[in-house]
């Protein structure tokens, strides 16, 4: 299929990789010239998202829309096909916004500024080409091509240990890269039909057996990206060693890709497997949020605590997936579009702070709030946000998962109430370690490393920055609407698709499968209606 209207996925994805090409042949006096060039195609990309979707794009259709479908490499059933629905859309926008910034952010960079650019805009646009990709070879190809930018931007622009922590993060990620080719080959193979399209996937009639060892394939794929424990120690030493605009798009946006293909591929194509996994996925996400918190705890350096905040977060975003409600799927679809924003302005401000300071260990910063007003009210902000203050995005998305999972019929009432409780510790745990590290870094007595040392408070780029990321975390906070229009149809139809399975796998108590859970079952008079309807 071949869309008669303008290519508008398409202009998305090659503009910012095709506007990186003439860099190299700038002038690079102080570095001036490929700044503000590589933020004006930041703009432009961000602002053709932005109209292509306002003019283009349903608000209230589940479809795919801007579909595009060329034929691209036939000898290998690669085509590039290219959509988005309420799932991709809100993670599009999200990336331009914060790419965007990041790029924005990046004014200090000095040390080879066309080489920096030049990775930024490529991963740019891989990142939009995960998010619209309808291919499964296409979306491998995409994941694939932006590890190699994060890879040396950290390499190159890093603190000390950036080796080290470049290195972690290929080998993890790549790793995980493996099962989404092998998972791909497996289906696309699957049955007579042979075929990379995520729909045509999705409809195939796998085996539960396969789909079993695809999902767990996927899961621990996606798992290393998003990331669940064990798989998560990659995260910290990325985030303490890349530089802040890095760190921006790394937790801002990348950590949604795995979120995002979760639903994508383990949902929507693999629903009889995701209702054996869903009890699973509710406890690693307790498991992500306990034990990341109280690591947090442990960190010194202030990035690594920020980044095992991160990993608690997406904890949340695990037990909205696995609710089976319409509620916790779209609490989880707003706790990635939310973690997206406040996570973004955290690390930016932590950059802020280690231009000032040159350290980012929390015991050599102290007594900062007097010289740095605006920073601290800035820090503060994205602080209150991530622990979840009412009236900021944090509380919704989290609320909205709590609601979701409580109220779902798809688990027995002592499981619900053992995960909910659990995760509760987790609401309880944020607030202390980073009210805590607010405390270390800017009340008390100056400390002797900075002795002497005159800081300069936040320049007016620097609070444009945090502050175009703060007001839509609290326009969020305050009007929901605002995020969960751009996906309520969409999460309704997923959700609706994942609990026709129910009743089915319900009914086959004695599979020859050993499994750590029993299946979820729907109970109450909406099963029995849902079962008579499968019958």
């Amino acid at each position: 299929m071949m869309s008669t209207q303008f290519p508008w996925l398409t202009a998305l994805i090659l503009f910012p990789l095709v506007a990186s090409l003439p860099i190299p042949l700038l002038p690079n006096k102080y570095g001036k010239t490929v700044r503000w060039y590589s933020l004006s195609v930041g703009l432009a990309e961000f602002s053709l998202m932005i109209y292509a979707f306002w003019k283009h794009y349903d608000l209230q259709n589940s479809a795919y829309q801007l579909v595009e479908d060329y034929n691209w490499i036939p000898q290998i059933g690669l085509h590039w096909s290219l959509a988005v629905d309420g799932l991709s859309m809100p993670l599009v926008l999200l990336s331009g916004l914060v790419t965007t910034l990041a790029i924005l952010a990046s004014w200090q960079i000095k040390d080879k500024p066309r080489l920096f650019y030049v990775l930024m805009l490529v991963m740019y646009s891989a990142q939009i080409g995960v998010f619209t990709a309808q291919d499964a070879l296409l979306f491998f190809f995409m994941w694939e091509l932006e590890l190699v930018p994060v890879y040396l931007l950290i390499a190159n622009w890093g603190g000390q240990r950036r080796m080290y922590a470049a290195t972690k993060f290929i080998l993890y990620t790549a790793a995980g890269s493996i099962f989404i080719l092998v998972a791909a080959l497996a289906m696309a193979f699957y049955g007579g039909d042979f075929t990379f399209n995520l729909a045509e996937l999705g409809l195939k009639d796998y085996s539960l057996s396969f789909e079993l060892l695809m999902y767990g394939a996927l899961l621990v794929a996606f798992g290393m990206k998003l990331p669940i424990f064990p798989l998560h120690t990659w995260l910290p030493d990325a985030h303490s060693e890349a530089p802040a605009p890095v760190s921006m798009v790394l937790a801002g946006v990348l950590l949604k890709m795995a979120g995002y293909a979760l639903i994508r591929f383990n949902i929507e194509m693999l629903p009889n497997a995701h209702a054996y996994f869903a009890p699973i996925l509710a406890v690693l996400g307790v498991v992500n949020i306990i034990y990341a918190s109280l690591t947090a705890f442990a960190q010194n350096n202030l990035k690594r605590r920020m980044a095992y905040s991160s990993v608690a977060h997406m904890g949340f975003v695990l037990i909205g997936i696995a609710a089976f409600t319409d509620l916790g799927m779209s609490g989880a679809l707003l706790q990635m579009v939310s973690h997206g924003l406040i996570a973004a302005a955290l690390f930016f401000l932590s950059g802020v702070t280690y231009e000032r300071t040159h350290t980012l260990m929390m015991d050599k910063l102290g007594g900062m709030a007097k010289q740095m007003p605006t920073t601290f009210a800035l820090f503060t902000a994205g602080s209150m946000a991530s622990l979840a203050l009412p009236g900021m995005s944090g509380f919704v998305g989290e609320l909205t998962i709590f609601l979701g999972f409580s109220s779902s019929e798809a688990y027995n009432p002592a499981f619900k109430a053992v995960i909910v409780m659990l995760a509760a510790v987790g609401v309880i745990l944020s607030p202390i370690y980073l009210l805590s590290m607010l405390r270390t870094v800017f009340y008390g007595v100056e400390s002797k490393e900075l002795a002497g040392i005159r800081l300069t408070d936040a320049k007016p780029r620097e609070a444009f920055i945090a502050l175009c990321l703060l007001v839509p975390i609290i326009g969020i906070g305050v009007y929901p609407k605002l995020a969960t229009q751009t996906y309520d149809a969409k999460t309704v139809a997923v959700v609706s698709q994942a609990r026709q399975v129910l009743p089915m796998v319900a009914q086959q108590p004695s599979l020859d499968l050993k499994v750590p859970f029993a299946a979820p079952m729907i109970v109450g008079t909406e099963a029995k209606d849902l079962a008579a309807a499968m019958k």
